[in-house]
Protein backbone atom coordinates (compact mmCIF):
# COMPACT_ATOMS: atom_id res chain seq x y z
CA UNK A 1 0.00 0.00 0.00
CA UNK A 2 1.57 3.34 -1.03
CA UNK A 3 2.25 5.87 1.69
CA UNK A 4 0.62 9.26 1.52
CA UNK A 5 2.81 12.03 0.21
CA UNK A 6 3.79 14.53 2.87
CA UNK A 7 2.66 18.14 2.60
CA UNK A 8 5.18 20.32 0.83
CA UNK A 9 7.00 23.23 2.43
CA UNK A 10 9.19 26.07 1.13
CA UNK A 11 11.91 27.30 3.48
CA UNK A 12 13.34 30.73 2.66
CA UNK A 13 17.08 31.21 2.23
CA UNK A 14 17.34 33.36 5.37
CA UNK A 15 16.04 30.48 7.50
CA UNK A 16 18.34 27.96 5.82
CA UNK A 17 21.41 30.17 6.30
CA UNK A 18 20.52 30.73 9.97
CA UNK A 19 20.09 26.98 10.41
CA UNK A 20 23.52 26.33 8.88
CA UNK A 21 25.27 29.03 10.91
CA UNK A 22 23.56 28.39 14.23
CA UNK A 23 22.84 24.68 14.77
CA UNK A 24 21.03 25.34 18.08
CA UNK A 25 18.80 28.13 16.72
CA UNK A 26 15.05 28.21 16.16
CA UNK A 27 15.83 28.15 12.43
CA UNK A 28 17.81 24.91 12.83
CA UNK A 29 14.99 23.34 14.87
CA UNK A 30 12.51 24.55 12.24
CA UNK A 31 14.53 22.98 9.44
CA UNK A 32 14.77 19.70 11.35
CA UNK A 33 11.01 19.70 11.90
CA UNK A 34 10.35 20.61 8.26
CA UNK A 35 12.48 17.68 7.10
CA UNK A 36 10.79 15.33 9.57
CA UNK A 37 7.18 16.32 8.90
CA UNK A 38 7.07 17.79 5.40
CA UNK A 39 8.52 17.40 1.94
CA UNK A 40 11.02 20.22 1.49
CA UNK A 41 10.92 21.67 -2.02
CA UNK A 42 13.46 23.78 -3.90
CA UNK A 43 13.67 25.33 -7.34
CA UNK A 44 16.73 26.15 -9.39
CA UNK A 45 16.28 29.79 -8.37
CA UNK A 46 15.96 29.14 -4.62
CA UNK A 47 18.79 26.63 -4.60
CA UNK A 48 20.98 28.99 -6.63
CA UNK A 49 20.37 31.80 -4.16
CA UNK A 50 21.22 29.51 -1.25
CA UNK A 51 24.50 28.45 -2.85
CA UNK A 52 25.41 32.06 -3.67
CA UNK A 53 24.70 33.24 -0.12
CA UNK A 54 26.29 30.36 1.78
CA UNK A 55 29.48 30.72 -0.26
CA UNK A 56 29.92 34.42 0.59
CA UNK A 57 33.30 35.21 2.15
CA UNK A 58 31.78 36.64 5.33
CA UNK A 59 30.52 33.16 6.30
CA UNK A 60 33.95 31.48 6.09
CA UNK A 61 34.69 32.17 9.74
CA UNK A 62 31.44 30.43 10.74
CA UNK A 63 31.29 27.62 8.20
CA UNK A 64 34.35 26.07 6.66
CA UNK A 65 34.12 24.66 3.14
CA UNK A 66 33.49 21.14 4.39
CA UNK A 67 30.53 22.18 6.58
CA UNK A 68 29.02 24.28 3.80
CA UNK A 69 29.36 21.44 1.32
CA UNK A 70 27.89 18.94 3.78
CA UNK A 71 24.95 21.25 4.54
CA UNK A 72 24.19 21.70 0.82
CA UNK A 73 24.58 17.97 0.16
CA UNK A 74 22.22 16.95 2.97
CA UNK A 75 19.71 19.61 1.95
CA UNK A 76 19.77 18.34 -1.64
CA UNK A 77 19.12 14.80 -0.37
CA UNK A 78 16.01 15.78 1.58
CA UNK A 79 14.59 18.24 -0.97
CA UNK A 80 12.54 17.69 -4.07
CA UNK A 81 13.54 19.87 -7.02
CA UNK A 82 10.52 21.50 -8.66
CA UNK A 83 10.44 22.98 -12.14
CA UNK A 84 8.86 26.43 -11.87
CA UNK A 85 6.81 27.87 -14.71
CA UNK A 86 4.66 30.39 -12.86
CA UNK A 87 5.83 33.99 -12.66
CA UNK A 88 4.54 36.37 -10.02
CA UNK A 89 5.39 39.96 -9.23
CA UNK A 90 3.25 40.30 -6.12
CA UNK A 91 5.97 40.78 -3.49
CA UNK A 92 7.27 44.25 -2.71
CA UNK A 93 10.79 42.73 -2.73
CA UNK A 94 11.16 41.20 -6.22
CA UNK A 95 13.88 38.80 -4.97
CA UNK A 96 11.27 37.04 -2.85
CA UNK A 97 8.92 36.24 -5.74
CA UNK A 98 10.90 33.04 -6.42
CA UNK A 99 9.62 31.57 -3.12
CA UNK A 100 6.02 32.40 -4.02
CA UNK A 101 6.48 30.89 -7.49
CA UNK A 102 7.95 27.72 -6.01
CA UNK A 103 5.12 27.45 -3.49
CA UNK A 104 2.53 27.74 -6.26
CA UNK A 105 4.10 25.30 -8.71
CA UNK A 106 5.21 22.95 -5.96
CA UNK A 107 1.76 22.86 -4.34
CA UNK A 108 3.24 23.89 -1.01
CA UNK A 109 1.12 24.23 2.08
CA UNK A 110 3.56 26.53 3.88
CA UNK A 111 6.34 29.01 3.33
CA UNK A 112 8.68 29.50 6.29
CA UNK A 113 10.50 32.82 6.26
CA UNK A 114 11.90 35.49 8.52
CA UNK A 115 11.30 38.09 5.82
CA UNK A 116 8.69 40.76 6.57
CA UNK A 117 8.03 41.27 2.84
CA UNK A 118 6.69 37.73 2.66
CA UNK A 119 4.90 37.85 6.02
CA UNK A 120 2.96 40.88 4.88
CA UNK A 121 1.46 38.65 2.18
CA UNK A 122 0.13 35.94 4.54
CA UNK A 123 -1.75 34.02 3.36
CA UNK A 124 -0.67 34.05 -0.27
CA UNK A 125 -3.15 32.31 -2.57
CA UNK A 126 -4.14 30.03 0.29
CA UNK A 127 -0.53 29.25 1.26
CA UNK A 128 0.38 30.09 4.86
CA UNK A 129 3.53 32.18 5.38
CA UNK A 130 4.95 31.64 8.86
CA UNK A 131 8.08 32.46 10.85
CA UNK A 132 10.28 29.68 12.22
CA UNK A 133 8.85 30.35 15.70
CA UNK A 134 5.30 30.06 14.38
CA UNK A 135 6.07 26.71 12.76
CA UNK A 136 7.64 25.42 15.96
CA UNK A 137 4.58 26.55 17.95
CA UNK A 138 2.21 24.54 15.73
Amino acid sequence: MPTAERARIVVDTNVLISAALLPQSASARTLARAVEEFQLIQSEATLGELIDVIMRPQFVRYLDEERRSRFLFVLAQVSKLIGVQTRVTDCSDPKDNKFLELAIDGNARLIVSGDSHLHDMHPFRGIAIVTPAELLAR
